[in-house]
């Protein structure tokens, strides 16, 4: 095993302070009211607006209402692009379109893609499965309304990190079993698959920088408060009896990772079941290393595979290959 790095070493520490294992749930409510703008620092570590892209506000229905999408797209770019919805992480419980303003732009850019970024419903106050079916609901508001933004969601993707990977690879059964939108590649970014802890590697990298062991139990019992529905696959995908007819997939994942053997062991499934897969190790990373491209070493490769697997998949019919 790769030994950790100083920086890495270094953020852990920072980010150990405000753990989520450290937070009452009053704390937690008050720091959802809280946004991280942009300014020079933060664009610094969180890689900031891609230039070259639009970037257009919008709004699509969810399960209970409207929520917010943030629309980016090459701002060269005339013809009909594929569609790609991302979904962000932050244990179910935090995140904002702000702080993916980097990822999602770079995706738009360097995947040549139009990049629906969507603000579901956060736990506690809305707990399981209201994030999930918010998604579902988006993801098809905004197939249906691709043309609105000359986007073809014939080629249309889903990608998320960590809880929004988790709820990608939901919105892949959801969209499957409920004959919604026809997904043709999933990227899921050290994606939770397993809310039952059933993986060897939480115990292997319990007190691990940026998520622990205590964090995860933690986000669980803020999302999935019954845990008799963590086993519902619609909260943990790999429990899915069936993974047949799924999307082909990327699984990326980091080394010093609870959440590591949960993305190798949804590539299993996906594979057992006849899936095209590519699972990619990320050797001496932390979860959450692709939110950090000046700091971790591998942000920029693995989002440029991430990009360049887009990029393929959603080729049109007689470029791909």
């Amino acid at each position: 095993m790769a030994k950790l790095d100083l920086r890495v070493r270094l953020v852990g520490k920072v980010l150990g302070a405000v753990s989520v294992s450290r937070l009452s749930e009053k704390q937690i409510l008050a720091n959802q009211q809280r946004s991280i703008r942009h300014n020079p620092v933060t664009d610094w570590l969180l890689g900031g607006l891609a230039p070259g892209v639009d970037v257009r506000e919008d709004a699509a229905a969810g399960d209970e209402g409207r929520i917010p999408v943030r629309v980016y797209r090459p701002a060269d770019s005339a013809e009909a692009l594929p569609l790609v919805v991302l979904i962000h992480g932050g244990g179910w419980t935090t995140g904002t379109l702000d702080v993916y303003d980097g990822i999602a732009s770079t995706i738009a850019r360097d995947a040549r893609a139009v990049v629906a970024s969507l603000a579901y419903r956060l736990a506690p106050t809305h707990p399981w499965p209201a994030a999930a079916e918010d998604c579902y609901a988006a993801l098809c508001d905004v197939a249906g309304r691709a043309a609105e933004w000359n986007a073809d969601a014939g080629r249309l993707a889903v990608v998320g990190d960590s809880a929004g990977g988790n709820l990608a690879a939901v919105l892949t059964l959801m969209s499957r079993d409920r004959s919604g939108p026809g997904i043709i590649f999933q990227g899921l970014v050290y994606p939770a698959t397993d809310l039952t802890m059933g993986s060897a590697s939480i115990e292997e990298n319990a007190q691990a920088p940026i998520l622990t062991k205590s964090d995860m139990h933690r986000y669980g019992n803020l999302y999935v408060p019954d845990k008799e529905d963590r086993k519902h696959p619609y909260a943990s995908p790999l429990l899915a009896p069936d993974h047949t007819g799924l999307p082909p997939a990327l699984i990326q994942v980091a080394e010093h990772d609870p959440l590591r053997d949960d993305g190798l062991r949804y590539g299993a499934a996906l594979r057992a079941a006849g899936v095209p897969v590519r699972v990619s190790t990320y050797v001496g990373m932390p979860h959450g290393y692709l939110a950090f491209p000046r700091l971790f070493r591998s942000a920029s490769q693995a989002l440029a595979e991430l990009c360049s697997e887009l990029r393929r998949a959603l080729a049109p019919a007689q470029q791909a290959g």
